[in-house]
């Protein structure tokens, strides 16, 4: 799906299977993202066992610009964000509360809970609260491509915002990798994006494979 704020500058996006070629150049607002849409199924994030995202990506910020993990709850209204790496600003800035931190997947995030008022969402224009993970660090600098690659334990990150007091009741819509841009210029050649979901202990063959090469990435670096 590809959202461009008021059809304003250039964007574009070309999906393929898993995979996504995106760029934008001064625009307002932009977001560019694949992934599972969970919708229909109107459960709570917990009804689908241990979700995992895994990612390729070749990502260029020029400016203010994101690559996350992102998606929505309803009932209640939430958008969420577990950012991997930024252009030139960290969202969400000042932006809310600070909500303590969380290590996952050889990374340390801080955790937040910023309000939207009277904004776009998924239901129109609406009232509702965003939950941030950010790296402490960003896996991207600004101007230049980053080879990005890495594993997402996306429940897990929803289960810290949960002990840290932000309510997860809602059910789950969507998750997705996201390449989102703010007034800026980019591009990100997106070369597989993978969603899985199983048993809390980490059941599945993917979700194995996945652990093996992100422990030996961990080693390796």
């Amino acid at each position: 799906e590809m959202w461009n704020q008021n059809g304003q500058g250039q964007a574009s996006m070309n999906p393929g299977a898993g995979s996504f070629t995106c760029s934008w150049s001064n625009i307002e607002n932009f977001l560019a993202r694949m992934g599972k849409n969970y919708d229909s199924q109107k459960k709570n994030y917990k009804a689908f066992g241990n979700i995992v995202l895994t990612y390729d990506v070749e990502y260029t910020p020029r400016g203010n610009s994101y690559m996350c993990v992102y998606g929505w709850t309803r009932n209640p209204l939430m958008e969420y964000y577990i950012v991997e790496g930024w252009g030139d600003w960290r969202p969400p800035g000042n932006d809310g509360e600070n909500k303590g931190t969380v290590t996952l997947n050889g990374n340390t995030y801080d955790i937040r809970k910023s309000m939207r008022y009277n904004q776009p969402s998924l239901d129109g224009t609406a009232t509702f609260p965003q939950y941030w993970s950010v790296r402490t660090t960003s896996g991207s600098a600004n101007n230049q491509t980053n080879y990005m690659k890495g594993t997402i334990d996306v429940s897990k990150h929803f289960e810290a915002w949960e002990k840290a007091g932000l309510d997860m009741s809602g059910t789950l819509y969507e998750v997705s990798l996201n390449i989102e841009g703010y007034r800026s210029n980019g591009s990100a050649n997106v070369k597989s994006v993978t969603v899985t979901e199983g048993a809390g202990g980490g059941g599945g063959q993917q979700q194995s494979n996945d652990w093996n090469q992100n422990n030996n990435q961990q080693q390796n670096q």
